[in-house]
């Protein structure tokens, strides 16, 4: 597939990160889009420059499969989860475990820090979102959300609001000064969320192998993408920087590319051997990186 547009998407492979024993789970750009981040069954965290193909660093400490990371703005500290059942912060240059937060019930699916990278929001398989101050010594969380009536899968916040999409079939947004709860029933489990760059849209992919497009602020859908395969595996999606495109993996291994606004697959290719794990678009450059349970993680430029 392809047609106007196309040419300026990030389709060709231009370095394969190989470090992980068995499937990559999560690959994140850092802020400025320098260095990535990717964690793994093998339960490690491996920081990498993308652009070069090179590994930096190895970060060990979880005792189960590492599920998602996230690092700060200034890329000094980063927060860890899964299946160990705990958030870890960790000093990104010396490698050393800062705090290690105890109390969900269950594995954790997904960390944020916020703006200020002063909290760390986990959310669980224990139906909650918890959120952590990493400035105190109290390990107990500051905050617990429990509304949910299954696995907290995804979660994105705002300079206000923690927004998060449980396989219970809904997006919840809720506004931390004022402490509204605001749900978005999308009738089909959700496994990822992300934010468009603008703020006004969240991207839901649901397990009807549908990504859906909402308003932030009205809750209407705006536009469904659809032709890839995810009905059991965690997948991402994302924007890309310019918000014209859509995109996310397939349990084929295939990449999906769509226009935002009319939903047609631009383009689509086999970007790995395996089910497509996580994307994450860089947030200037036309480029891309992706992993897979294959396990490796891709690097794509134009």
């Amino acid at each position: 597939m392809s047609n106007a547009g196309a040419e300026s998407l990030p389709t060709k492979e231009v370095n394969v990160l190989k470090g992980h024993e068995g499937a990559v789970l999560a690959a994140r750009f850092n802020s400025n889009g320098e260095y990535c981040l990717s964690c793994g069954k093998d339960r490690t965290i491996r920081l990498w420059n993308p652009h070069r193909g090179i590994h930096i660093k190895t970060y060990k400490s979880h005792g189960r499969e590492v599920r998602d990371v996230h690092v700060t703005p200034d890329n000094s500290k980063l927060c860890s989860c899964g299946g160990d059942r705990q958030v870890f912060y960790w000093d990104v240059a010396s490698g050393r475990v800062i705090r290690k937060f105890r109390g969900h019930d269950s594995e954790v699916n997904a960390v944020k820090f916020n703006e200020y990278a002063t909290v760390v929001v986990s959310a669980g398989n224990d139906h909650s979102l918890r959120a952590w101050d990493c400035r105190s010594h109290n390990t107990e969380p500051i905050q617990i959300i429990d509304t949910f009536r299954d696995t907290v899968m995804s979660v994105c916040l705002t300079k206000t609001e923690i927004i998060a999409g449980s396989v219970d079939g809904t997006v919840r947004t809720f506004d931390i000064r004022i402490g509204r709860e605001i749900s978005d029933d999308l009738g089909q489990p959700v496994n990822c969320i992300s934010l468009s760059n603008d703020g006004n849209c969240i991207l839901a992919s649901c397990l009807d192998s549908t990504i859906r497009l909402l308003d932030r602020y009205t809750g209407e859908l705006l536009q469904e993408y659809k032709g890839h395969t995810c009905k059991s595996f965690k997948m991402d999606c994302c924007l890309t920087n310019s918000d014209a495109h859509v995109t996310g993996g397939s349990e084929d291994g295939f990449i999906y590319f769509w226009d935002l606004v009319d939903a047609s697959a631009i383009s689509s290719f086999r970007a790995h051997s395996s089910v497509v794990t996580s994307v994450s678009y860089h947030p200037k450059d036309s480029c891309m990186v992706t992993s897979s349970v294959d396990g490796t993680i891709r690097v794509w430029k134009t």
